[in-house]
């Protein structure tokens, strides 16, 4: 059963702190922190356990399989 207009996204699957989600293929890190309604300030972030700095989220596309960690950052001496 074919819809007539629809569109198919293409998407990816990723896990972000242990939950599954589904996003648009080529969102960025920075897109997602968007979606989940984080400051970029406020949270450091991993993919697949390699630290990725917040100048470089933009650049960072997500893609299937990919183990996001959102945290806060611990500071002090």
């Amino acid at each position: 059963m074919s819809q007539a207009g629809s569109v198919v996204v293409p998407a990816v699957s990723v896990s972000v702190n242990g939950e599954t989600r589904t996003l648009r293929e080529g969102t960025s890190l920075a897109q997602l922190l968007v979606r989940l309604g984080h400051e970029p300030e406020s949270v450091a972030i991993a993919v697949n356990g390699d630290f990725v700095p917040r100048a470089s989220r933009c650049n960072r596309v997500l893609r299937n399989g990919d183990q996001v960690a959102c945290f806060k950052p611990i500071v002090g001496g």
